[in-house]
């Protein structure tokens, strides 16, 4: 047999998407329309999480083989981050459409260039701790997807977390990897504490990541089936896009796009069909959706300790816990406060507690309604 006819492995065919979209809006007034989450180092480490993504997925594809996604007004910032991505290979949207056209742009495009392109999706703005682990599990959901499934990973959970959304593991699937692959029964939407306690004490409950692994055309195809309009549209997008009317296309297109997540275009309706299988990983995983968060990675889950972000941030605590984040040359002076949240910026001054760190959001749309925009 040649060279030529010998077929690539699977791990080859594998074009690993970044969607680098939202704001973040849990974690104003540090993120921001200008500067949103995925642009920021929250983690202290001195890299962005988008910096960070990139590093993680590095040794599964090359930088041909790594596309990202993100709005028009971000693409400088994004170059300037990733000076190895191909120009080819940033995707910018006009406007934000949530995950579906998001996703399903890069597999129509990926759909066009390599007809057995195998696509994995993984989120720009989320850390990841146990790189080895992170490529065992990404390995063994690229395997299934060959197979013709929509792969997804799971973190088997360490708490009974509030902010995540689940998954229902079903039987084992032996047949695709010899341990960690199970049918996938649901997808559960964020619980209440005490469901949440319960799916920890249950068992076959794993938290959602929101990864997403399959070929380009089944994703696709499958996407068809709950949206046809939307992929006929994102693949009348991609079938222009290297021409001289690609512009006037997306014009044209883009802007009737629905907003709607790939979680119910794609994974709830894959579960329910039989052709979702779920990786059960073993690395530390967390979206740092809110301040809560990001003081429980600062400080590795020592809720007793106060965490501080910023370069150069002056802080002086006696007794106190939580998080400080600054961005001022202001002191910033704590006396027996716990589980504080403390956002010192040029222009804002935010002081909430761990505990409501999720309501944030609710400021956030309440500036939108009054007209706060310069603000966001």
């Amino acid at each position: 047999m040649s060279d030529a006819t010998v077929p690539r492995p699977a791990v080859e065919r594998l074009t690993c998407v970044i969607p680098a979209g939202g704001v973040g809006s849990r974690l104003w007034p540090l993120s921001r329309a200008n500067a949103p989450k995925f642009l920021l180092d929250l983690t202290g480490s001195g890299d962005s999480l988008l910096r960070a993504t990139w590093d993680r997925l590095s040794p599964i594809a090359p930088a041909e083989r790594v596309m990202v996604v993100t709005g028009v007004s971000h693409r400088d910032s994004v170059m300037r981050q990733l000076p190895e991505l191909l120009p080819q290979n940033l995707i910018t949207e006009s406007e934000p459409k949530d995950s579906s056209a998001a996703i399903g742009l890069a597999a129509a495009l990926l759909e066009l260039r390599d007809p057995d392109a195998i696509l994995g999706s993984f989120a720009a703005d989320h850390v990841i701790r146990g790189d080895v682990l992170f490529q065992r599990a990404v390995t063994t959901a690229v395997q299934a997807a060959d197979r013709g499934y929509i792969a997804t990973i799971g973190i088997h959970p360490s708490h009974p977390a509030t902010g995540f959304g689940y998954i229902s593991c079903g039987e084992a699937r032996g047949d695709l990897a010899p341990f960690d692959v199970y049918d996938v029964s649901e997808f559960v939407e964020k619980p209440d504490a005490e469901q949440a306690e319960e799916y920890l004490s249950h068992g076959g409950y794993l938290w959602n990541a929101g990864m997403f692994i399959a070929r380009a055309t089944v994703l696709l195809d499958q996407m068809a089936l709950a949206d046809p309009e939307l992929v006929s549209a994102l693949r009348e997008i991609a079938a222009s896009w290297d021409t001289d009317r690609g512009a006037d296309v997306r014009e044209r297109l883009w802007p009737a796009l629905p907003k709607i997540a790939i979680d119910y275009t794609v994974a709830e309706p894959a579960a329910a069909a039989g052709k979702m299988v779920c990786v059960a990983a073993h690395f530390d995983w967390d979206d740092v959706g809110d301040f809560a968060s990001v003081a429980n990675l600062l400080t590795r889950g020592r809720g007793s300790d106060l965490a501080v972000l910023g370069d150069g941030a002056q802080v002086l605590s006696d007794a106190s816990s939580g998080i400080v984040v600054s961005e001022s040359e202001r002191l910033v002076a704590l006396v027996g406060v716990e589980d504080v949240v403390v956002v010192d910026t040029a222009d804002v001054l935010l002081v909430t507690t761990k505990s409501r760190a999720q309501d944030v959001k609710n400021l956030v749309n309440r500036m939108k309604l009054a007209g706060g925009g310069h603000l966001l």
